[in-house]
């Protein structure tokens, strides 16, 4: 049976409130009886107990990490795994405990966050998710608790900070690198915009095909939704449609994966018959020949530097209001 505070007290030879005060860092109690509370609880090898702490103290050192998306549409996507890792890695370097929410909705994850945070349970919150529509951030944003969003925040929030790729520009850099290899028709298979990121991704390929003259075609520009299955019926009728597309941009790694297989499906080879890049993750590149060609999301580094900014603000420092991540751009076989 693990060691009470009255037992310390037993050893110690003094009464539970003096021991309560050196478990708190309490001042007004002399350095003898210190001592003595100190020796008792090295003796006794005993480990405070972190939900009596918390109700004495600040509250738990704890960070919440939601993803505002249903498990369904986050499962098979490396992207969450990857950058959950390395914000787990970071917390546990500062003490911190993570509890991961999960829900069903939005709406269900707003209410379980302003639940952890009244009862102090958690100190701060990062999001792996930026959602188009910001109420969620209008909402916490008044309780006064730290929030970093992996992503794009347009509004200006008190308590919001973002940590971010420039989406725009490595999208109009990738379109701007299908135009310069020759090509014309160049499609464009993305995610559900309700997602900063993906409006920001399509709007860098629109922007780059009317930055150079070339019309839009509506029949290449589809969604892929959010499951491997959704994406590969997305990409078997944009590769075999009666006017196919020369180059096909993925706005991430499931999309790409979806157009390597819908490729080898119809026996189109890559990049002879059709050019496909986009956003990568180091073992796609392991593992699809050629090797894809477009941007790596710096997943470790975008966990890393929410987590800096967020046990920044915990403890009351400064912080820029948004960060953003350098992407590494990769000129692969299937681009040439």
């Amino acid at each position: 049976m693990s060691p009470t505070i009255y037992d310390i007290a037993r050893v110690a030879g003094v009464s539970k409130s003096t021991v309560s005060r050196v478990l708190n860092k309490q001042t007004n109690i002399s350095p003898e009886a210190r001592d003595k509370v100190l020796k008792a609880i090295d003796e006794l090898n005993y480990q405070p107990n972190k939900l009596a702490r918390a109700l004495t103290t600040s509250g738990f050192d704890a960070i919440m990490v939601i993803s505002t998306r249903s498990t369904k549409t986050t499962a098979g996507n490396p992207f969450f795994s990857d950058v959950l890792h390395a914000i787990t890695a970071k917390a546990e370097e500062e003490g911190f405990d993570v509890i991961l929410q999960t829900s069903k909705s939005s709406e269900d994850d707003l209410l379980k966050c302003v639940s952890k945070i009244k009862q102090k349970m958690i100190k701060g919150i990062i999001m792996l998710s930026s959602p188009a529509n910001e109420s969620f951030f209008t909402t916490l944003d008044a309780y006064g608790v730290p929030v970093v969003v992996i992503g794009k925040v347009e509004g200006e929030y008190q308590n919001i900070y973002s940590v971010d790729t420039d989406n725009f520009h490595d999208s109009a850099t990738l379109t701007e690198t299908f135009i310069k290899n020759g090509r014309r028709k160049i499609a464009c298979l993305h995610a559900p915009l309700d997602y900063h990121v993906s409006i920001d991704r399509l709007a860098g390929y629109k922007t780059s095909l009317e930055k150079h003259h070339i019309a839009i075609n509506p029949e290449w520009v589809r969604d892929g939704g959010y499951t491997h299955e959704s994406a590969l019926t997305e990409a078997l009728e944009l590769l075999s449609s009666p006017t196919p597309p020369d180059a096909v941009f993925a706005t991430d790694s499931m999309k790409l994966l979806s157009l390597y297989r819908a490729a080898d499906e119809l026996n189109l080879m890559i990049p002879e018959q059709v050019v496909i890049a986009g956003y990568s993750d180091p073992m796609l590149s392991l593992i699809l020949t050629p090797a894809p060609g477009g941007f790596d999301i710096p997943t470790r580094k975008l966990g890393e530097e929410s987590c800096d900014l967020l046990f920044r603000r915990i403890a009351g420092h400064p912080a820029p209001q948004k960060v953003l991540v350098d992407t590494h751009f990769l000129l692969a076989a299937s681009l040439r």
